[in-house]
């Protein structure tokens, strides 16, 4: 017979043993760093926020519904796009995704509002937002936005802010804490 162990199936897998040590240097940690990419960040958003809009103006002219929840999503997504092109480990990314989230629910709401009067004025959506004037707002602000709005739109914004920030290894984790120790306090 051999004397291979047989493992149990109820067993689970060890993730956290000490077998092999973390192999990371200050070099790793400081490539994370030069990584970050505020503008991708931003241009990332914007791209989003425009195709969301788009969408969401979209699917509540077909289904002939108005859905506020989709800022929710909105957040979700502009968070999300801040993680995967900004790639950032600071404050400035989660302060980046709320910002944008609220931006990004003052966007979709216009577009979908300006869906809707198309429709009944028989014409294209562009023409309502090529339209807008500072008389507009006022009336857009009392009658299209309600305050459950505003409430979706302070949510997706800690959504955002929430997934903005890259999530990291243990060995990133390490590295990038061995690199901040060599750089002294206040690094």
């Amino acid at each position: 017979m051999t004397d291979k162990k047989i493992r149990s199936i109820a067993r689970m897998r060890k993730k956290h043993t000490p077998g092999r040590p973390t192999e990371a240097s200050p070099g790793d940690g400081r490539r994370l760093v030069e990584a970050q990419s505020f503008r991708d960040g931003l241009v990332a958003s914007l791209i989003a926020i425009v195709l969301f809009s788009i969408l969401w103006a979209m699917l509540s002219t077909l289904l002939n519904r108005i859905f506020p929840w989709m800022t929710l999503v909105l957040g979700i997504a502009v968070g999300l796009v801040i993680r995967r092109a900004g790639r950032g480990l600071d404050w400035r990314f989660p302060v980046l995704g709320a910002v944008m989230a609220l931006i990004g629910s003052l966007a979709g709401n216009v577009v979908v509002a300006a869906a809707f009067t198309a429709r009944v004025l028989e014409t294209s959506t562009l023409t309502v937002l090529r339209a807008v004037t500072s008389m507009t707002w006022p009336v857009f602000f009392s009658e299209a936005m309600t305050p459950a709005d505003f409430a979706y739109a302070l949510i997706a914004a800690g959504l955002a802010a929430f997934y903005a920030n890259r999530r990291l290894s243990r060995a990133e984790y390490l590295a990038l804490r061995l690199w901040k120790e060599q750089q002294g306090p206040g690094a």
